[in-house]
């Protein structure tokens, strides 16, 4: 059974259309109205081995809010519908990390029906930290917004700890480590354990 969900948003911010195949090769066709965001999501893609085409406009006359945190969720929303009721089969954890010069970012996933994100960088929230050298406006901040979305969309426990030591990161190493490393383990979360085709990953017998 292909693993394949439409990829449609529609508000008054935001109109988001693609599609995502699961059981890609990691073949990217985005367009969003944010460059880095469009490359992380390119990396995500092509590091995850799934297919992804995106084409985003949103309000960002205002400012990327908007447009960030509808990606998350339409994402979230159509890896859900792409998995299936119960997301039979698959391995439901998955744990990678992705280095880049002194960063390490290490993601680690539970597909579990509950969606919540931890985002910590050096131990700290993104609430807590100083200002970091952004990317073309995309910050720390919204980073967070759109790993929060696509957590709770996805009904995904997602925590996300990247190690930044002696402070030289920007915002662009920063989150390639996280795009990176979130791809590599939502692949091993979603892959089919052969043992367990066709089983609820749970002792419960139930996601939801």
């Amino acid at each position: 059974m292909q693993r394949i969900a439409p990829i449609q948003r529609k508000t008054s911010e935001t109109q988001i259309e693609g599609s995502v195949n699961i059981d890609g090769t990691g073949k990217a066709k985005i367009k969003t109205p944010n460059g880095l965001l469009t490359h992380m999501l390119e990396l995500f893609t092509f590091h995850g081995c799934f297919d992804l085409e995106l084409e985003v406009k949103g309000d960002t006359h205002i400012d990327i809010h908007h447009t960030n945190e509808d990606i998350g969720i339409a994402l979230g929303k159509a890896f859900k519908k792409a998995l299936g009721d119960n997301n039979l089969g698959i391995k439901r954890f998955g744990s990678a990390f992705a280095p880049m010069e002194s960063t390490l970012g290490h993601s680690v996933i539970d597909i579990n029906g509950r969606g919540h994100l931890n985002l910590l960088l050096d131990g700290k929230k993104a609430g807590d930290l100083p200002p970091i050298s952004n990317q073309g406006e995309y910050t720390f901040v919204y980073l967070e917004h759109f790993l929060e979305s696509l957590a709770k969309q996805l009904g995904a426990t997602l925590i996300v700890n990247i190690q930044n030591p002696d402070g030289s990161g920007d915002m662009h190493s920063i989150a390639e480590t996280v795009f990176k490393s979130l791809g590599m383990a939502l692949d091993q979360a979603t892959t089919i354990d052969p043992r367990r085709e066709g089983q609820v990953p749970s002792t419960k017998g139930i996601i939801d």
